[in-house]
């Protein structure tokens, strides 16, 4: 894993996470040494290669303490619903009860093409293992404040899925272990199968032992020249583990961010502690400019996604009039006009008896 150069030797991803909450620790004598040698070896740091990104923390997609920007006024840029509720360190998305639903939506669309969203969560409750549910699912859908089965959403959902799932539903399965991260791509044409844990439909995943941790859990979904990645730190030892990677990933821009969770028999507290959004700039070739065009319906490559059959609109009173009058034209035009034949051939008849 590349490392920046600092005093600290702490990687990329960890000076994101450092953002907003303070730097993270370092030798203050040889700090400022490097860094006067930094700013003495020349204009800086350039593109190491043509990947190379730089970041930007988007505010009006993040969400961290005090949670000042949740409510329901227009000026807000997040929206709760159902059972979710701010609190002073986190945002529960549902209560250690069962039966509860709630969900964090943003309001404003991103246009973004290259981003990397950090979700700073907890799960904890009361329950033992496997006796805990159901979990919570990160969102970047075309709709919003949906309610629905999938983890608190509307299922047949269009856009990204990404789900912490906590509850083994199929019985037989034994190759996974529970917890489990996740994700999924629909156009709106797939459903996500809870008997079968959404396995049917996955790009990938990965166990995430996630539940009642002392340290802070982490995951981060980066999206980049159609490449989706998705990571953890849940060990408490501040360095990312791979668990998803899929290149081929298509998402249009517009669609919005979210979060939502649901307990049924089983439960447990789903905390949102934190989202923040970064807008990563990425030098792409003129090739890759050409491929990486603008699209309309979530897909990934190699894996044909059936497709949707959108239903008709019911047509408004005034489309309906115009319809019936034009028909009802037509047909005395078209009655007028057999007349006038059928008269012709008649008088045509006649001049041959004469």
């Amino acid at each position: 894993m590349a490392v920046l150069p600092g005093a600290s030797g702490w990687p990329w991803w960890r000076r994101w996470r450092w953002q907003g909450q303070g730097a993270p620790p370092v030798r203050t004598g040889f700090g400022i040494l490097l860094l006067f040698l930094l700013l003495g070896s020349g204009p800086g740091l350039g593109p190491a290669k043509a990947d190379q990104t730089d970041e930007y923390l988007k505010r009006e997609h993040s969400l961290s303490k005090p949670y000042q920007g949740v409510g329901t006024s227009s000026s807000s840029l997040w929206t709760l619903m159902g059972n979710a509720m701010v609190m002073t360190q986190y945002i529960r998305l549902t209560p250690d009860m069962q039966s509860k639903q709630g969900a964090l939506w943003n309001r404003v669309p991103c246009y973004l093409r290259d981003w990397e969203l950090q979700v700073h969560f907890k799960i904890h409750g009361q329950g033992k293992k496997n006796l805990n549910g159901d979990g919570f699912a990160i969102w970047y859908t075309k709709d919003r404040m949906q309610p629905g089965p999938v983890f608190g959403s509307k299922d047949n959902f269009v856009g990204l899925g990404v789900f912490v799932d906590t509850y083994p539903n199929e019985e037989k399965q034994q190759e996974r272990v529970f917890p489990y991260v996740s994700a999924m791509v629909s156009n709106g044409s797939l459903s996500y199968d809870h008997e079968r844990d959404g396995r049917p439909t996955e790009l990938g995943g990965c166990t995430a032992m996630v539940r009642n941790l002392n340290h802070d859990t982490f995951l981060v979904i980066r999206y980049v020249k159609r490449r989706l990645t998705i990571m953890l730190d849940i060990d408490g030892k501040h360095e990312w583990k791979d668990c998803i990677d899929v290149p081929g990933v298509r998402l249009p821009r517009g669609y919005f961010f979210g979060t939502s969770s649901v307990t049924g028999d089983l439960s447990d507290n789903h905390d949102i502690i934190s989202l923040k959004l970064f807008e990563l700039t990425v030098e792409r070739t003129p090739e890759e400019e050409k491929l990486h065009r603008d699209v309309f319906l979530p897909s990934v490559d190699n894996m044909k996604l059936p497709e949707v059959t959108l239903p008709m609109e019911p047509l408004s009173g005034l489309a309906l009039f115009l319809i019936v009058f034009f028909s009802l034209v037509a047909a005395v035009f078209a009655l007028v006009i057999g007349i006038i034949v059928y008269n012709k051939w008649q008088d045509q008849s006649r001049k041959r008896f004469y």
